[in-house]
């Protein structure tokens, strides 16, 4: 019986105790206003915006005092409203969220999707919308369901798509439905097969497809890759350890529907399609004229892994050639495939004119200059930003594509006619396949170019960015 007492009274000094402790800790943790966050949001941009000249604003005596610029800061209801005023109008991409694990996540390839990759776009015979599938995330929710490449929908939960239709709340949903339909080469007519769908929170591998096919004596490898995400780097050298053991002769690399992400990787992959190269300029990084001086960083190419020598070896196959696919949703680090192979091997580009983003970003948190790191972060808040903070340039000296890197063989994606990824159904991979045996193209390119109302990777957290690690 004693021992019981003891026992329960040692119990209750512990819950006490932690009680106290925990009391004392949330006393510390003040939530932090409005302005405070929009402080943090004018130094993270002042230290490392790109564009920060720019912006008067940002100039370093900008303001007499801190009571100055916080006079100044007062005058923005959010911080999102003194972000927007204070990024440059050149820059398109930098952004600011609330909660960081929301970037965490996106950044170690954790998204919440249904797994269908999806256009919407304009009838060109009425006002309403149609969608169509571009492809289909590996182990999803859409691929258990049947969801394929090409597939067409009119409707979503018997609702039809219109020009008035809330796009983002439809395909926000947690659940939807979309309604199939045939195309008679004028009208949509619904065909009765419904396709339910959810969102889950998806861990995406972007090696999506990987094949080799003997043709004519030449041995194709066809790499569909959609993230240049670097938790997956094992598996992208693994895809190449396939092409090098099967003697692959030429490479055809599908960026079509790939955003961008790490730029390590971008540098990796390049080793990858060469080799020959180690030690030669891949990209330099250059920063805003105050931290240049003591940031501007050359990345060169590494037959290893990662930014040292000592990761695993880089399965590369020496190639002097590459037929590279892309769209205007290749964007950030698929140009930088573009950019910082051309001065070394030929590169036939396929496609459509990409999206035009040269500049990286890193994340930066509510912390002290220079690293605005995590680990340092003001409690008070989760506010997160990835602001554009460098701008790559080749070996040649080429930069600043605003406008995109333009393909040598233009072909446009035919909604009605995608055909399958990696086979000469789809016109695109026909091309690259007739590049490469030195054939006549008999691809069609009679058809209607359509506009698009809305794309599902719009929602992607980092959709085109390119990010520094």
């Amino acid at each position: 019986m004693t021992m019981n007492i003891k026992a329960l009274l040692i119990l209750l000094l512990s819950v006490l105790t932690f009680s106290s402790c925990t009391t004392d800790i949330d006393d510390e943790i003040r939530i932090s206003s409005a302005t405070e966050i929009s402080d943090f949001v004018y130094r993270g941009l002042n230290f490392w915006s790109l564009y920060k000249g720019d912006v008067p604003a940002l100039a370093n005596d900008a303001f007499a005092s801190d009571g100055e610029r916080r006079e100044f800061l007062e005058q923005f209801a959010t911080p999102e409203d003194a972000f927007e005023a204070l990024k440059s109008q050149r820059d398109r991409f930098s952004i600011l969220r609330s909660d960081y694990i929301e970037l965490e996540n996106a950044l170690a390839g954790i998204r919440t999707s249904t797994g269908m990759r999806f256009s919407i776009v304009e009838d060109p015979n009425s006002n309403n919308l149609f969608g169509v599938v571009r492809y289909v995330i590996n182990n999803s929710p859409a691929a258990t369901a049947g969801v394929e490449r090409g597939m067409l929908f009119t409707a979503v939960d018997g609702v039809a798509l219109t020009d008035n239709s809330d796009l983002n709340a439809i395909f926000g949903a947690d659940a939807y439905t979309i309604n199939l339909a045939d195309y008679d080469g004028t009208n949509f007519t619904l065909n009765g097969n419904d396709i339910p769908l959810t969102q889950a929170q998806l861990n995406i591998n972007p090696v999506h497809k990987v094949s080799v096919t003997e043709v004519q004596g030449k041995t194709i490898g066809y790499l569909h890759y959609t993230g240049f995400t670097n938790e997956f780097d094992t598996q992208l050298n693994e895809a190449f350890g396939t092409f090098k053991a099967s003697g692959v002769t030429d490479l055809i690399l599908d960026l079509r529907y790939n955003g961008g992400g790490s730029i390590e990787t971008a540098n990796d992959l390049c080793t990858m399609i060469t080799g020959q190269f180690e030690g030669q300029e891949f990209i330099t990084q250059e920063y805003n004229e105050d931290r240049n001086p003591d940031n501007e960083f050359t990345r060169r190419f590494n037959n290893n892994l990662g930014s040292g020598n000592d990761g695993p070896a880089i399965n590369s196959l020496n190639l002097n050639e590459v037929q590279v696919i892309t769209t205007g949703n290749t964007a950030s680090a698929s140009e930088l495939i573009l950019s910082g192979l051309r001065p070394y091997i030929s590169i036939n580009q396929i496609g459509t004119t990409t999206e035009g983003k040269f500049e990286g970003s890193f994340l930066l948190y509510d912390a002290p200059a220079p690293n605005f790191r995590r680990s340092d972060a003001n409690l008070g808040h989760r506010y997160v930003m990835l602001p554009l903070v460098l701008k790559s340039i080749n070996a040649d000296g080429f930069t600043d594509y605003f406008n995109g890197i333009a393909p040598n063989t233009e072909i446009s994606e035919n909604a009605f006619n995608l055909g399958v990824l990696g086979e000469t159904s789809d016109p695109l991979t026909q091309a690259a396949y007739d590049a490469i045996l030195g054939r006549r193209s008999s691809i069609d390119l009679d058809f209607p170019r359509l506009n698009s109302a809305y794309e599902s990777d719009e929602n992607d957290l980092l959709y085109q960015r390119m990010i520094v690690d």
